[in-house]
């Protein structure tokens, strides 16, 4: 198998790099926190380097692209630490494109592509604890017209949210459906989340919404196992930017009139470091690989790589923290903005737990082991 990346591949890495580094830098990133963990502004200046259409069709205004530009992209934007939700933007977009109708794929799709629209996924539920198939929200149909009562917790950005995807229960199964900001009965509460990013409540007292697939259990696990693979493609821009950060800190830190990186056991520490961050990075390669699978191995395969990858993020950030000292969890530094980041992306679509659960749930009775 060919893990090299094409020269396009490259180019697309190198222009969200240049992005990151230029337009993203740590004093932005920290006024946009104070200004409420999202900006619009960053958004649309994704959206102008045509991020917000990597996954819809050039027929439907994007750039046709596939899970491997994908990952590039979200690396580069987990090595800035960056707020705005470009992954549900490419959830919005794949979503659209393989299960709307083509009406509302002609009303949004181009609008996602080139920023006009943020759409965001709102499935979480209080009770669910990561299980799609838990939806006490409920749609009801009147001839065509369609309105959704229920509540959805800490969707992302989702105060600021041009329109939202809402999986419901319609007649006895699963829908998702496209509510629109501005509709009747639909009100937020945003609030600023441990690493920074804005996240809202949802709440929709029969609120209009736009039918866009009866298969909604189906759509949501597809939404899901993009983000998830989004997720660990953005956790290895992380991890790999805090071990850098770390080494830097390392070789300029003196004890004993001797910079701490010569000392044996802290380089230990660090080649585990390493170690960890080349065991997520494949496991991210992985899960991206894995995204045009079928559905059950799909999902099989996102929670084998999520598990990992929660364990690389929990060493490395643990570790960095410790290798700083005190300085590591002063909120001027930069470390702990990126510890913070790693803690809340491994409770995001899913905790390592649960994935432990789903991947021990489908183990056959050998385990792989004799297969």
């Amino acid at each position: 198998m060919d893990f090299n990346f094409s020269d396009e591949q490259e180019q697309l890495r190198d222009a969200v790099r240049k992005w990151v580094d230029k337009g993203y830098d740590f004093e932005r990133r920290k006024q946009i926190v104070a200004e409420g963990g999202f900006s619009r502004a960053a958004f649309n200046e994704l959206a102008e380097l045509g991020l917000g259409g990597l996954y819809i069709p050039e027929e439907l205004g994007g750039l046709g692209m596939g899970p491997v530009e994908g990952m590039v992209v979200m690396e580069e934007l987990g090595r800035g630490i960056v707020l705005e939700p470009l992954a549900h933007t490419l959830i919005a977009g794949a979503v659209l494109s393989h299960y709307a109708p083509s009406g509302l794929q002609t009303e949004w799709c181009a609008k996602i592509a080139g920023g006009e629209a943020l759409v965001v996924l709102a499935h979480q539920e209080r009770k669910a604890r990561y299980n799609p198939k838990v939806c006490e929200t409920q749609a009801i149909a009147a001839g065509d017209v369609w309105t959704i009562t229920g509540a959805k917790s800490v969707v992302a950005a989702g105060d600021h949210a041009d329109a939202w995807l809402v999986p419901a229960m319609a007649n006895g199964s699963i829908a998702l459906l496209l509510v629109a900001k501005g509709a009747s009965g639909v009100t937020t509460r945003g609030y600023v989340t441990q690493d920074g990013s804005r996240a809202a409540e949802l709440v929709l007292n029969n609120a209009p919404a736009a039918l866009l697939s009866h298969k909604g259990q189906e759509a949501v696990a597809y939404a899901v196992d993009i983000g998830i693979a989004a997720l660990c493609a953005e956790a290895v821009g992380v991890m790999d930017k805090t071990l850098a950060i770390t080494v830097e800190y390392m070789n300029t830190r003196k004890q004993f009139g001797v910079a701490i990186a010569s000392f044996q056991a802290l380089r230990h520490r660090v080649s585990d470091m390493k170690m960890q961050l080349e065991l997520g990075r494949s496991m991210s390669y992985y899960a991206t690989l894995r995204l045009n699978d079928s559905p059950a191995e799909r999902s099989r395969a996102m929670s084998r790589a999520k598990y990992q990858i929660g364990r690389s993020m929990r060493h490395i950030g643990q570790e960095a923290v410790q290798l700083h000292g005190g300085i590591g969890v002063t909120d001027e530094y930069i470390v702990s903005h990126y510890f913070k980041k790693l803690t809340q992306l491994e409770m995001t679509f899913g905790d390592s737990l649960h994935h432990l659960g789903e991947v021990s749930a489908h183990m056959q009775d050998t385990a792989g082991v004799f297969a």
